[in-house]
């Protein structure tokens, strides 16, 4: 059974940073893209960042210089760094893995987190 466990969300104020974690069980995972999604309230869940196995990564231009991807393939762990928040950074936060290698535009997960709670105060 495939679990993705998300971690590390919480109250920030603005500028402010924080290290989302999501750990991967059941599933090979250095083999699947993966990839960090959003959904604030009244609003279309969003990906925000995804990290192919190899490493490569694309951004959301809302999150470009910002937020960083990475992963842990030999701790099945994958990270997004969030830094200078913004309230409108508000949502919540999933991890998600995708079936394939690499991330293309429109593919949909695989798996998903449960999601974890991120709120940016001003």
């Amino acid at each position: 059974q495939v679990q993705l466990v998300e971690s590390g969300g919480g109250l920030v104020q603005a500028g402010g940073s924080l290290r989302l974690s999501c750990a991967a069980s059941g599933i090979i995972f250095s083999v699947n893209a993966m990839g960090w999604y959003r959904q604030a309230p009244g609003k279309q869940r969003e990906l925000v960042a995804s990290i192919s196995a190899g490493g490569s990564t694309k951004y959301a231009d809302s999150v470009k210089g910002r937020f960083t991807i990475s992963r842990d393939n030999a701790k099945k762990m994958g990270y997004l760094q969030m830094n200078s928040l913004k309230t409108e950074d508000t949502a919540v936060y999933y991890c998600a893995a995708f079936r394939g290698f690499v991330y293309t535009d429109g593919d949909t997960p695989a798996h998903w987190g449960q999601g974890t709670q991120v709120t940016v105060s001003s």
